[in-house]
C-alpha cells in the first residue's frame, strides 16, 4: 500500500512519480494525519478551484471553537494579522477589493511597458556573471532578477533591495505545509521588520508621490477606497514574496528542465518566436508552485466523497499539470504544446495577479541566457533542491557559459 508523507526527502526531491501513484488509486484523497482532502486529478482541481463552497475565511461560518483551533502564540500574531491582509487568503467582497486596487499594475499592458526595464536587469546580472566566467543560475539571475522588478515598480531604492531578498524568503518558508514553529516565528520578525520598512516608504511617498506603485496604493487609501494602512503594507509584502519566489523557481525550474532535454533547448535557441509556448511548458513542467489550498465553507459532496465543512482541500497543481487525462505523454517535456491549459497560477478568482509578468520575467530571462551563452552546460547534474515542496525550486543552479 503506497504511504502519503509529504515530508518525505524523496517526495520533496521528485514529487511527480507519488502524484502518479496518488491519482490513480485516489485523485481525491483524504489524508488522516492532518484531516486534509489532497486532489491531484485536473478535472476535480479545475471545477473545485471554482466551487464557492471553498474558500479562505472560515471564521466566518465556525468558531475557533467549532474548528479545534487554538490561538497563536503572541509572538506570531504579526504574521497572521498581516497574511490576514492578503488578498490570496480573502474571499469576496474583502477579495474583490483588493484586487480591483491592485491588478491595474499588472494588466498585460501595463507589463509590457516593463519588457526594456526587465531586459536591462537582465543584461547587467548576465554582464556581471560573464565577468566572472561562471553562472550560478539561481544566485546571478533567477533571485535577483525578480526582485529587483518588483522592488522598482514599489519605488524601493536599490541599496535596500536585499534586506527584501531576505524577508520574502523567510515569508516565502511561512507557506509550505509544515507545523514547524521556528518557521512562523521567523516569519514574524521578518513581518515587524519588513512592516515598518514599507510604513516608512508609505509616509515618504503620502509627503511625495512618485510614478510608482507604492505611489498610486497610497493615492488609493486616501481617497477613501477602503484600502487600510495595515491592507497596503499587507498587499506590498504579498506582491513581493509572491512575486519573487514564483518567478525565481520559473527560471531556475524552467533552465534545468531545457538542460536535461538539449533537443528542447536547441529548438527554443534556434527558434526564439517559441518563447511563448515554451514559457507555458515550463511552467506545466515543473510548476513553481506545487499546491494551492481552501476550506469547506460548508459540507460538499463531490465525486461520492464527502469534504466536511471546516476541512482544509489542498491541490496538488503539479500533479494537476501531469493528469494524462488532459495532457497528452505529460512526463515528457514539448515546448510546443498548444494548447497548454496548466494550472501553475491557479484557478477561478485567486488566479495569479502576476501571471503576465511572471511570463514575461520568465521569457526574458531564460530567451537572453541562451542567446548570450549557445552553448550552456551544465555542471552539476543532479543539483540541490530547496527543503520546500508548496514553492518548489533549486538552491543553485552552476552552469557552464560556453
Amino acid at each position: 500500500m503506497f504511504e502519503f508523507n509529504p515530508f518525505a526527502p524523496e517526495f520533496k526531491a521528485n514529487p511527480y512519480p507519488f502524484y502518479d501513484m496518488l491519482r490513480a488509486n485516489a485523485p481525491l484523497f483524504h489524508w488522516q494525519q492532518w484531516n486534509m482532502w489532497f486532489v491531484t486529478d485536473y478535472a476535480v482541481s479545475t471545477a473545485l478551484l471554482k466551487d464557492n463552497c471553498l474558500g479562505h475565511e472560515l471564521l466566518s461560518v465556525m468558531t475557533r471553537e467549532e474548528l479545534g483551533w487554538t490561538e497563536p502564540p503572541a509572538s506570531q500574531m504579526p504574521l497572521v494579522e498581516m497574511q490576514r491582509g492578503w488578498m490570496l487568503f480573502r474571499d469576496p467582497p474583502t477579495h474583490t477589493r483588493l484586487r480591483m486596487l491592485v491588478h491595474k499594475a499588472f494588466t498585460p499592458r501595463m507589463v509590457e511597458q516593463l519588457r526594456a526595464r526587465i531586459q536591462s536587469v537582465t543584461s547587467s546580472l548576465l554582464d556581471a556573471a560573464e565577468a566572472n566566467g561562471k553562472l550560478d543560475v539561481m544566485a546571478d539571475l533567477a533571485v535577483p532578477l525578480p526582485v529587483m522588478v518588483i522592488a522598482d515598480m514599489l519605488g524601493v531604492p536599490e541599496s535596500d533591495r536585499e534586506l527584501f531578498r531576505g524577508w520574502s524568503r523567510e515569508l516565502a518558508y511561512t507557506l509550505e505545509l509544515t507545523d514547524a514553529q521556528e518557521i512562523y516565528e521567523m516569519g514574524a520578525r521578518a513581518t515587524v521588520s519588513f512592516s515598518a520598512y514599507l510604513r516608512d516608504l508609505a509616509n515618504e511617498r503620502r509627503k511625495q508621490p512618485q510614478a510608482d506603485l507604492m505611489s498610486a496604493l497610497v493615492a488609493a487609501e486616501d481617497a477613501g477606497d477602503k484600502l487600510t494602512e495595515q491592507e497596503l503594507i499587507a498587499t506590498c509584502i504579498l506582491l513581493l514574496v509572491a512575486g519573487h519566489e514564483t518567478t525565481t523557481n520559473l527560471i531556475g525550474n524552467g533552465l534545468f528542465a531545457l538542460l536535461r532535454n538539449p533537443d528542447q533547448l536547441a529548438k527554443l535557441r534556434d527558434n526564439p518566436a517559441l518563447g511563448k509556448t515554451a514559457i507555458e511548458e515550463l511552467l506545466r513542467y515543473d510548476s513553481p508552485v506545487q499546491m494551492t489550498s481552501r476550506a469547506a465553507l460548508q459540507d460538499v459532496e463531490f465525486n461520492g466523497q464527502c469534504i466536511r465543512k471546516g476541512t482544509q482541500v489542498a491541490f496538488m497543481l503539479g500533479a494537476a499539470n501531469h493528469d494524462p487525462a488532459q495532457f497528452e505523454q505529460p512526463g515528457t517535456l514539448d515546448i510546443t504544446r498548444d494548447p497548454n491549459p496548466h494550472l501553475s497560477f491557479s484557478n477561478g478568482i485567486h488566479y495569479c495577479l502576476g501571471a503576465p509578468l511572471a511570463r514575461l520575467e520568465g521569457q526574458i530571462a531564460i530567451q537572453s541566457l541562451l542567446k548570450r551563452a549557445p552553448e550552456l552546460t551544465l555542471l552539476d547534474e543532479n543539483p540541490t533542491y530547496r527543503e520546500t515542496w508548496v514553492l518548489r525550486g533549486l538552491e543553485s543552479l552552476p552552469v557552464r557559459l560556453g
